[in-house]
């Protein structure tokens, strides 16, 4: 059998890690990865807030799978517009769907449309320099809100809470910081519908809201309670004996002086956005544990007074063309990773990973494991795939020439990279983003 090409949409880690796995198997496999933006790494360039620079050094890793011989990547190239299903199975013999979810789950409560309210990844995809993000941000609002209690919304808010110089030293982009600066924020409320023992973020999430020497964090001990779910959790889980360990240590401190509070509200459910033309409240109810980890509403309301809203519930995956999409998960229907059509047969060569596949759940390393599972699949079928009619390497490369895609090679994201280093070097940081999706490709093609 020559050897088995296989095209990766999305070239975060989800298909990254899809793409190595594929390399250490025993067949001989060219892969492709094709990427929307002009770089690859997608959650971790533009999903990890720009002060984790150790989460950020897993693109170590997968670089150097981007460096094997038998992989390439293409970037500027979009699924759906530059290139199509059945031009993929031109070229390819298989096909892996790895494109994440980028956007926001949306929360179905009154005035959560109104001018102030906003969706978590949007400002996140604001704040790391997304190319097609705004270049700027209304950052107007004295005390803010953010809603949910993932890894996510502690990101937000502590972008919010924090002074812009302390985010110099990070890559962000001379925009970003700029209005950063310009923020007045004193007050950052952070609201989860349920007790400190559900919260979904992490031990160290939790602790880097703390380091900040300008940002106090208040937990408000009125939200600290427990029912017997949550002492099971507790006692059976290393991970939530530590976050609540630390919310009451938190919760029982004398309040500090510093500058901008961070404010942790437990058991307070968001219930409408007050205002007419814009976010001038957040009205929750408080609730109260039911034994099982759930909540009930208590009939007691408070109206906060905040000026911005921003929601952290969850991201969504964007149906793509061609492919089947369950609209209610967010998800691609599969079976281990095989794409399954309409009447929940598997097609021929087309499988999934990531978060499109599983959904928004888990740490980036998470994805290991699923891209395995899918990559198991795809072996077993090689065998029985039908082979692509045009399996040249340099055919895709024509094809895409001829459609006027300006697309990014292997090499051109190395001169990218070294761009973006060689201007961080230039004011003693790692690495300064470049913003514009024209710049970028200008720059990777020379």
């Amino acid at each position: 059998m020559s050897s088995l090409r296989v095209a990766v949409v999305g070239a975060g880690p989800a298909g990254v890690y899809a793409a190595d796995i594929l390399t250490k198997s025993d067949v001989d496999v060219q892969i492709d990865l094709f990427e929307k933006l002009p770089a690859p790494y997608g959650l971790v360039r533009y999903g990890v807030a720009p002060d984790h620079p150790r989460i950020k050094g897993i693109v170590t890793a997968l670089q150097k799978v981007l460096d094997k011989p038998s992989v390439r990547f293409f970037g500027n190239v979009e699924y759906g517009v530059d290139i199509k299903l059945d031009d993929l199975r031109q070229f390819y013999d298989a096909v892996i769907f790895s494109t994440g979810a980028s956007s926001d789950r949306q929360l179905d409560i009154p005035g959560i449309d109104l001018p102030g309210s906003y969706g978590a990844a949007d400002f996140v995809s604001w704040y790391d320099g997304h190319p097609d993000a705004p270049r700027t941000w209304p950052l107007e609002a004295k005390s803010v809100a953010v809603l949910g209690v993932g890894n996510v919304a502690l990101d937000v808010a502590r972008i919010l809470a924090k002074t812009a110089d302390e985010l110099l030293v990070t890559e962000i982009p001379q925009n970003v910081y700029e209005g950063l600066r310009s923020s007045p924020v004193t007050d950052v409320h952070v609201f989860g519908r349920r007790g400190p023992a559900q919260a979904k973020f992490t031990p160290l999430e939790l602790r880097e809201l703390d380091h900040s020497p300008n940002v106090e964090v208040i937990v408000h001990a009125e939200g600290i309670e427990f029912d017997e779910a949550s002492m099971a959790a507790i006692r059976s889980n290393k991970q939530v004996e530590m976050i609540v360990k630390t919310l009451q240590e938190w919760a029982i401190r004398d309040e500090g002086t510093r500058p901008r509070r961070l404010h942790l509200h437990f058991l307070e459910a968001p219930v409408e956005v007050l205002g007419s033309s814009c976010v001038t409240g957040l009205r929750t109810e408080t609730q109260e544990l039911t034994g099982d980890g759930n909540v009930r509403g208590t009939g007691v309301f408070t109206d906060w007074d905040v000026q911005a809203v921003y929601r952290a519930v969850g991201y969504l995956s964007t149906h793509l063309t061609d492919i089947p999409f369950d609209h209610v998960s967010g998800t691609i229907p599969h079976l281990a990773g095989r794409v399954l059509d309409l009447d929940e047969v598997p097609m021929p060569g087309v499988y999934t990973t990531g978060w499109i596949k599983r959904g928004p759940i888990g740490l980036i390393g998470h994805t290991k494991g699923d891209a395995l599972e899918t990559i198991t699949s795809l072996l077993e079928d090689a065998p029985s795939l039908p082979r692509c009619a045009s399996p040249s390497r340099d055919a895709v490369v024509e094809f895409l020439e001829q459609r006027g895609v300006p697309f990014v090679t292997n090499e051109g994201w190395s001169r990218l990279d070294a761009h973006e280093i060689a201007l961080g070097a230039a004011h003693g940081r790692e690495r300064v983003k470049v913003v514009s999706r024209e710049e970028m490709t200008s720059i990777s093609n020379g």
